[in-house]
């Protein structure tokens, strides 16, 4: 199992409400879930604090781990995040194990073992129409389920219903079939942040990165305005930080994510920018890859924002850019060789 390890930082979220119009007939209010451009005010506040030995991650060098999110939501987001692991600058991904092209990501996984593959760990089903339930038994985790039988659509709504010990057995569910169907895993994080909505939640969450021995999405300093903005976080911060230090589980310095700009060229420059003024430390960048296909505009709103950061990530200019600003593109496994103290 020490093999298989890796991490990735927990995923902090605000609750932004959009209306859609569909089919010039109906408006409908659809809820995201959006990581605003310095998440968790990181960049913004300008901490990043060293997680790796001075001598393994010198202060002036620029880690980046480049990561694909939603693996196995669809066939267009499988399709596009393989071609950007294997044609771009994506280094790692993570897989909801609870949709139904699963399957086929981890097909293509457990033959490639080179990447890095962590569990999206999933207590959500966001889409109007495209849903999805339990891993488990929905008779053993029923505050999970919403009364159409899924999984619940937003966040507040886990917060507000979920029992802890439900959600510690679903999300060992998706552990456990991931590793069933042979996919060689790296590390955990949260879809759509559920796992920072309560302190229990959170203790579940570090509770599986121990129990499986997996780095988990963390980063190293909780304080100040990340700490008012999550509490739940903070208020377990401390403890954790050492639990996963003990471990020998790395920590990350910053994570960086971005939705929203009305255009590709703005989302663009968006992306070059925050490059440009990347800080030393290791810092995962989130990403979401998609074909703006007929499948993926049916799921999601989100198709040709996800179309175009494939594009983005497996342009030469993206290369390019990493390449004049000395930023050394990584992955989870070779952070977590480095933090591993056995």
């Amino acid at each position: 199992m020490a093999e298989q390890r890796l991490g990735r930082m927990v995923e902090p979220n605000g609750l932004k409400m959009r209306l859609l119009q569909r089919d010039k007939m109906t408006q409908i209010a659809v809820r995201e879930w959006v990581l605003q451009c310095a998440c968790w005010g990181m960049v913004l506040a300008g901490r990043w604090m060293p997680a790796i030995a001075a001598e393994e991650a010198p202060k002036t060098t620029k880690y980046l781990i480049v990561h694909a999110d939603d693996a196995g939501m669809s066939h267009s987001v499988n399709r596009a995040t393989i071609d950007a692991l294997q044609e771009g600058l994506v280094t790692s991904a993570s897989i909801m194990v609870p949709c139904a092209w699963f399957k086929e990501f981890a097909a293509w996984a457990s033959e490639h073992p080179e990447y890095d593959y962590g569990i999206h760990l999933t207590l959500t089903s966001e889409w109007e129409y495209y849903r999805w339930g339990p891993v488990a038994d929905p008779s053993e985790v029923p505050s999970l389920i919403d009364p159409e039988g899924y999984l619940w659509d937003n966040v507040p709504l886990v917060a507000a219903n979920v029992r802890a010990e439900e959600a510690e057995k679903e999300l060992r569910a998706q552990i456990d079939r991931a590793l069933k169907f042979g996919v060689p895993l790296s590390h955990l994080d949260t879809h759509m942040g559920s796992l920072l909505a309560r302190p229990d939640l959170v203790e579940v969450y570090a509770r599986l990165a121990l129990d499986y021995n997996l780095p988990i999405l963390f980063v190293r300093d909780v304080d100040g305005r990340l700490a008012k903005e999550y509490p739940a976080v903070a208020e377990r911060a401390a403890e954790i930080t050492k639990e996963l230090d003990a471990r020998g589980l790395p920590l990350l310095d910053g994570v960086l994510q971005f939705y929203g700009g009305t255009s590709h060229q703005q989302r663009l420059e968006t992306y070059n920018t925050a490059l440009r003024n990347l800080r030393p430390g290791v810092t995962e960048l989130i990403i979401h890859c998609g074909y703006a296909d007929e499948e993926l505009r049916a799921i999601t709103s989100s198709a040709e924002r996800r179309d175009g950061d494939r594009r983005i990530f497996t342009s030469e200019a993206m290369r390019e850019l990493l390449r004049s600003e000395g930023i050394r593109l990584t992955t989870w496994k070779e952070l977590d060789e480095k933090t591993d103290p056995r």
